[in-house]
């Protein structure tokens, strides 16, 4: 089965499944949502859906979270892992936010990547569900997906973003790839699936018989 093929597959069974989907972080604004996806850096979404209402309420903008002290903010945090670090990036991304860009969160991926704590990924959650624009963030999970179904060879989360990208309408990215987390973690899973129980997995390799080891 050709590529193309194995996406048609995929993009079919993902949409009759998932006709609609959720923001997975909860968030009012944009700066939330930056916030929000920072901390879900090896960290589920239930839990920073747990940490964030108490972080947000001490605050949630910028300019109110420039005036916490870091150490608040690393004691809110720390359920979510690596604390240090994530709260010395929110501590000092907000500064930036206040200082360059009048409090708000920048609508570009070059000044979003330039904030501390915000790689790409980050930004192009950022870019796709607080501003709308064409992105496809791709996490170690999808990455995953991706190699079992077939869609990508890529050793890494950066040509897994461009293989895809490749071979899904542009105007499908933001709502697919959140349709890949959820079935990912519904039919998909890391150690049950291995690429030979789940729909996507027997339509795109219906031939497939040895499990599936994801190249990092």
């Amino acid at each position: 089965m050709k590529r193309t093929d194995r996406a048609e597959q995929v993009y079919k069974i993902l949409n009759r499944i998932y006709k609609t989907v959720p923001i997975p972080l909860k968030h009012t604004n944009k700066f939330e949502l930056l916030i929000a996806v920072l901390l879900s850096a090896q960290c589920t979404d239930e839990r920073v859906n747990k940490v964030t209402p108490v972080l947000f309420k001490k605050a949630n903008t910028s300019l109110k979270m420039m005036k916490v002290p870091k150490s608040t903010i690393y004691k809110i945090i720390r359920p979510c892992g690596l604390a240090p670090q994530k709260s010395d990036a929110i501590f000092k991304l907000s500064r930036i936010l206040v200082k360059k860009f009048k409090g708000k969160v920048p609508e570009t991926f070059e000044d979003l990547e330039k904030l501390p704590g915000v790689g790409h990924k980050t930004a192009s959650v950022v870019m796709s569900q607080g501003f709308g624009h064409p992105a496809f963030p791709i996490d170690t999970h999808i990455h995953r997906l991706a190699q079992r179904w077939g869609l990508t060879n890529g050793k890494n989360v950066i040509q897994t973003e461009k293989d895809l990208k490749n071979l899904f309408p542009k105007n499908s990215w933001n709502k697919l790839h959140l349709q890949i987390i959820f079935y990912g973690r519904e039919y998909c899973k890391a150690r049950s699936c291995y690429g030979l129980v789940c729909e996507i997995c027997r339509a795109c390799n219906p031939k497939r018989k040895i499990k599936i080891i994801t190249k990092k």
